[in-house]
């Protein structure tokens, strides 16, 4: 089967306009840890997928899944220990008041479920949002969706607001003086909304901002936001779909480099390590409120199944110390990186936390011009080299680097080598 047979095949099934990564599709049919093969045999060091987060078919959650599939598979309205006993245990995790969870399939599911539970919390409908952000493709989320296309209108309900970012910052501002400047376009989109008599009902973030290419944040600015989101009666939701379970090497949970506690943390594509598992973590108090008003029931969402896996995924976590793994490994990496900008002048900025990085490129240090077409060849000669890393931001110039957490040195050393191979050939 050649690619161009499959993907004539893929357009009359799916239609053309299905995305796909790289300008020649890529046809993989195995993955192991790191790896990915495709239908030639050729192997590539995969340095971009987040999903499976433990590893590409994790042995010991493939066991986890067929084992539990061989005994019961059944949906939420009955009494099953495995899922308790992973609520339990995920539950754990997260501070004080979060201590309760709702199953979703999907993080599309789980950040729509959160805007419901917010806006019947608070009574109110406004939504704020970063200005270059996703967290899912249902109607009200295209409605507030500012990174990707979308026949939904952005919504006379939301408002977008710029995030801070110290690389961008002008000459002779500081850090703190930045925060302050954000946080007063938050205090703007409230008023906005509230002068067209619109109650603010929940600010909608990923605490890592990943689509909008982890900015270096001024420290400050995201506590700064929450209190004024709460101030006018709405809740903090923290999107933890790319930022959690132990990505960032220094907490389990992104929110948790901030000095706040979410009202509602969402939660998505790592937490059953490509097996669709999600959900959210709110208080019992205000999950119980709203399940006596609304009755919410998922009959894939949190599966014998689906908890078998996350629990797997939280031994492994935990058994292989993945969270240690990303700090030590994702610290080389850095240095690494850093020592590569100092050679291509194309590498504007390095950023990142623990197994998650971005590198934004530009064809001059000065006025720092996008180099998005650059980006795009990057990421197409890589894939060639063997070695599948992805591009995001408005410019589509920043790099996007985001391995499973198994990730090692020798991983890293193979990846930075080829990426300085493939600069030094633009």
């Amino acid at each position: 089967m050649t690619v161009s047979t499959l993907l004539q095949r893929r357009h009359k099934v799916l239609g053309d306009q299905s995305p796909l990564f790289y300008d020649e599709p890529l046809h993989l049919v195995r993955g192991e840890g790191v790896w990915l093969y495709d239908i030639n045999g050729k192997r590539y060091l995969d340095v971009y997928n987040n999903v499976p987060s433990v590893g590409h078919c994790h042995p010991h959650v493939v066991a986890a899944l067929s084992n539990q599939a061989a005994k019961l598979n059944i949906h939420t309205r009955y009494l099953d220990e495995g899922i308790v006993a992973y609520a339990e245990r995920l539950t754990a995790t997260f501070a004080d008041p979060l201590d309760a969870v709702m199953f979703t399939c999907t993080g599309s599911e789980a950040n729509e479920l959160a805007l419901r539970i917010a806006r019947f919390a608070s009574g109110g409908h406004g939504v704020i949002v970063s200005d270059y952000n996703y967290h899912g493709n249902s109607t009200s989320l295209a409605e507030v969706t500012t990174a990707l296309p979308a026949p939904e209108p952005f919504g006379r309900h939301a408002r977008a607001v710029p995030i801070p970012n110290l690389y961008h910052a002008k000459q002779g501002v500081s850090a703190d003086q930045l925060a302050e400047e954000y946080a007063a376009k938050v205090a703007g989109a409230i008023a906005s909304l509230k002068a067209d008599g619109i109650k603010p009902a929940a600010l909608l973030i990923d605490t890592l901002f990943a689509n909008e290419g982890l900015p270096r944040l001024p420290a400050g600015f995201v506590d700064k936001a929450v209190a004024l989101i709460r101030e006018a009666g709405g809740l903090f939701i923290a999107d933890e779909v790319q930022a959690g379970f132990a990505r960032t090497g220094e907490h389990l949970w992104g929110h948790q480099a901030h000095k706040v506690v979410p009202d509602i943390v969402t939660l998505g594509k790592p937490m059953g390590n490509g097996h669709p598992l999600a959900g959210l973590v709110s208080s019992r108090e205000l999950i119980e409120s709203f399940g006596r008003n609304a009755m919410y029931f998922n009959t894939f969402g949190g599966s014998p199944v689906a908890a078998a896996v996350g629990m797997a995924v939280l031994d492994v976590i935990e058994n292989e110390q993945l969270l240690a793994n990303a700090h030590q490994v994702g610290a080389h990496v850095h240095t690494r990186l850093q020592k590569l900008a100092e050679k291509h002048a194309i590498i504007g900025d390095v950023r990142g936390k623990g197994l998650f990085f971005a590198m934004e490129l530009v064809r001059d240090r000065a006025s720092k011009e996008p180099a998005g077409a650059e980006a795009r060849i990057i990421v197409n000669t890589m894939r060639e080299n063997g070695v599948l890393i992805s591009k995001i931001g408005p410019a589509d110039n920043i790099l996007k680097l985001r391995p499973p957490l198994v990730f090692s040195i020798a991983n890293a050393d193979l990846f930075v080598d080829t990426l300085d191979h493939v600069l030094s050939r633009l």
